[in-house]
């Protein structure tokens, strides 16, 4: 009666004989037909830090009609090698370097400015920037390669400055991109042999995962292009890798435990297809809605990388359901060599998480005391964490824009590499002027251009503040108190500091609001996959709680480990995002299963039975997800090392505590009462199974 349903009969003709090959000919010409539209499509090359009606966003588009708007000033830093004061020499040998720097002619590089304490000199040189990072970048490249071209002996010197730290960031990603694939399908590869031990079958769901992820990123770099979205490929690519391979897993576990009492594999494939695709889909569009509530967000990246992981993870979805199955039915019952699954086999896998969910119905309330309490103790680590990065926290191996920051700062105003700008109409100029100079640690401030027609004026401001500390946030909020106030000026704070603070309120912002829907959206998935109220409602609550415990637990990592007291500022959101959303994948493979178990055996027995059949699967799928998540740590910037640290701290725990103990505990304490308003149907005919010697149940 199933095959007589629409999935009966798509799961069929994708495993026949004749089907398979006919399904997979149509996958391959789909995947040839993609590749072939979207092959060329590049995406955006913008990463706006703050929102686009942000008051520094504001000021970057005034600037931008100013004239010689592409030239900015980077610093060079020099110092002796011997830590000793600069000798006349010393300075004759910076100045004879002016030439060499200078790439306007009709703005020549200039200095040296030396320090007060006589130990440190700057050397400012102006640069045409590129339309991105990646053009400043080569820019930044030349100046670094005349500076080597003509050394001083006995003397440091630093690039430094606004375009050099830019510049660093995109060259700090050549290559890392294929390095993080490369890592990632090596991950993938080790964990699928051990989790089958087989020489062959790994390679089958590597492949179609690999094609999905190749398809993905060139999808989701043409919706960028289309859309104008800014959004991180290598978060994407984690992603596709990291869900697909779980989907492949849920699939390719029933698979097996159907061979091992069906005789025809094509017509296990189909059963398997049948009973796990409910949870796949489901899995899927949970966390493609989770999403999807990013493009709600007010900063550009996280805006840009709801749209584009979703598209990705629908790609994954698309390739595991149509590709993957006709592959195996292809290959057949050898493909699991040299541990083929058969008929009357003895079922082995199972029983020691058989026997965990055993003692864990025995105590429900002993072991629900006990995971909690783990959590609580995880979550402690949000204690003393803070929110956010300055610009030299942010490189997990130091740049020499962030090194020429540090030397700067010993010896000049800190303020110097990364100055404030202040727009304003050009008759209150001076009034504005002298607003500026009435704040708190401000050293100097002048005039440096007017618009062409001359109704606006640019000021340039250098704090004695070093970027981005709460000392240099607070002044901006001054200076903007203070401008503001003068009448009819218009005047508008911007720069790289502003720019930091208006990030940060704005990620704030985007958490406030994108958490609370992420929550909504898992809840009412599990509401229409379980039919209840009170099974959701503790769900989504231990999900919570879980992620929480994640976040609290990384952040302590992250200041033993890598040495950071703050989170970069996207991390607590899309770390919540990916924990909440993903743990949800684990909570419907298992859940989904327990419900049907409990069909026949009760509630109690029935999770028994759902962890005694998933434990393996979840696991396994919760390591490639945790592993795939760590190697974001390849990539240099300190945000990707935090946020693949937390979410693969928090996988772990999520599969190994909260689907093996928390939740099976929940579920025994509560009984019956846990599908309310919903109810248990009674089995049908041959439904209940009989139980017996090791797959004995607790009785209810």
């Amino acid at each position: 009666m199933a095959d007589s349903v629409s999935g009966g009969h798509l799961a069929d003709r994708l495993t026949s004989r004749r089907g398979a090959w006919i399904s997979l000919g149509i996958v391959l010409a789909v995947f040839v037909a993609l590749f072939g539209i979207f092959g060329s499509a590049k995406a955006p090359s913008g990463n706006a830090q703050a929102p686009t009606d942000s008051e520094s966003a504001r000021v970057s588009e005034l600037l931008a009609g100013f004239p010689n708007a592409d030239r900015q000033s980077v610093q060079v830093v020099a110092t002796r090698d011997d830590g000793g004061t600069l000798q006349p020499g010393d300075l004759d040998a910076l100045t004879a370097m002016l030439p060499s720097l200078t790439s306007i002619p009709e703005a020549p590089a200039s200095g040296p400015l030396v320090s007060e304490d006589g130990e440190a000199a700057v050397l400012m040189a102006p640069i045409t920037v590129g339309a991105d990072n990646s053009e400043t970048a080569e820019m930044i490249k030349e100046v670094r390669g005349q500076i080597a071209a003509d050394h001083p002996a006995g003397l440091s010197l630093l690039v430094t400055g606004g375009p050099a730290f830019g510049a660093d960031v995109a060259s700090s990603f050549d290559g890392a991109d294929f390095t993080l694939l490369l890592v990632t399908i090596l991950i993938v590869a080790v964990l699928l042999i051990a989790t089958y031990r087989s020489p062959v079958l790994w390679l089958v769901p590597l492949i179609v995962i690999a094609l999905a992820d190749g398809l993905a990123g060139r999808v989701t770099a043409a919706a960028g292009s289309a859309w104008n979205l800014q959004f991180d490929a290598g978060i994407i690519s984690v992603l596709v890798f990291g869900a697909g391979t779980n989907y492949a897993l849920l699939l390719m576990s029933r698979y097996r435990e159907e061979l091992m009492v069906e005789a025809d594999h094509r017509a296990a494939l189909a059963s398997a297809w049948r009973k796990t695709m409910p949870a796949i889909l489901a899995s899927n569009l949970t966390v493609v809605v989770a999403l999807a509530t990013l493009a709600l967000a007010v900063i550009p990246g996280t805006q840009g990388l709801g749209v584009t992981t979703a598209i990705g993870l629908l790609i994954a979805l698309a390739a595991v359901a149509f590709a993957l199955p006709p592959f195996l039915a292809v290959c057949g019952r050898k493909v699991f060599w040299p541990f083929i699954p058969r008929p009357g086999q003895a079922r082995t896998q199972g029983r020691g998480w058989r026997a965990l969910a055993m003692k864990v119905t025995k105590r429900p309330a002993v072991s629900l005391a006990a995971g909690l309490t783990l959590l609580a103790v995880m979550a402690a680590g949000l204690f003393g964490t803070s929110v956010g990065l300055d610009q030299i926290e942010k490189f997990r191996v130091q740049s020499e824009s962030a090194a020429g920051l540090e030397v700067l700062s010993q010896h000049f105003p800190p303020g110097e590499a990364q100055p404030v700008f202040v727009v304003a109409k050009s008759d209150s100029a001076d009034d504005v002027l002298a607003a500026v100079d009435g704040v708190e640690g401000i050293v100097r401030a002048h005039p440096i251009g007017e618009t062409d027609d001359g109704t606006l004026t640019k000021l340039m401001v250098t704090s004695e503040y070093s970027p981005s500390t709460p000392e240099s946030l607070d002044q901006i909020t001054q200076l903007r108190d203070a401008v503001h106030a003068v009448p009819g000026a218009d005047a508008l704070v911007g720069g790289a500091v502003a720019t930091d603070l208006d990030a940060r309120s704005g990620n704030e912002a985007d958490l406030f609001l994108i958490a609370p829907l992420v929550l909504l959206v898992c809840f009412v998935v599990l509401v229409i996959l379980l039919r209840s109220l009170i099974a959701p409602t503790l769900l989504l609550m231990v999900n919570l709680a879980s992620a929480v415990a994640a976040i609290g637990a990384g952040a302590w990592l992250s200041r033993v480990l890598i040495g950071q007291d703050a989170l970069d500022l996207q991390v607590p959101l899309l770390s919540f995002l990916f924990l909440v959303a993903l743990g949800i994948d684990y909570t419907i493979f298992l859940v989904h299963r327990a419900k049907a178990e409990a069909v026949g055996h009760g509630t109690r027995s029935g999770m028994v039975e759902a962890i005694a059949h998933t434990g393996s699967v979840i696991t396994s799928a919760g390591l490639v997800l945790a592993a795939v998540f760590a190697a974001l740590g390849v990539l240099p910037l300190v945000t990707l090392g935090q946020l693949g640290l937390i979410v693969g701290v928090g996988v772990l725990v999520d599969t190994l505590v909260v689907r093996s103990v928390i939740v099976p505990a929940i579920f025994t304490l509560v009984g019956d009462r846990i599908w309310w308003p919903g109810r248990l149907p009674l089995p049908r005919d041959g439904e209940l199974a009989h139980v017996s010697g090791d797959d004995a149940l607790v009785s209810s």
